[in-house]
């Protein structure tokens, strides 16, 4: 997972990953351990977040598409990535690039 061994790296820059599954906590946290995500992976089992995020069934499966949001502190959209497909995901030097400059 390229997010995963980046972590540090994002730790570095004072940017927080956090993961989201449209799935129950229990569903969330298998999510997790599968994964060995170190970062906070929050459940979203009624998909309220992925609907105000306008990802919610994009693809027609059921499911959040994956995206990739930059949240600035004051809670301001800097940039997203929202996949063409399920496999589609930028890489973590092209969130790095996207990060806000401290």
């Amino acid at each position: 997972m390229d997010l995963q061994s980046s972590y540090p790296t994002f730790q570095q820059r004072n940017a927080q990953i956090i993961a989201l599954a449209v799935h129950d906590v229990a569903g969330a946290q298998r999510v997790a351990q599968a994964t060995g995500a170190a970062f906070p992976l929050l459940a979203d089992p009624d998909h309220k977040v992925a609907d105000a995020y306008h990802v919610y069934d994009l693809l027609g499966d059921g499911i959040a598409t994956p995206a990739v949001f930059i949240v600035d502190k004051q809670g301001g959209l800097v940039w997203s990535y929202i996949a063409k497909d399920a496999g589609d995901r930028p890489t973590s030097q092209a969130i790095l690039q996207n990060l806000p400059q401290p």
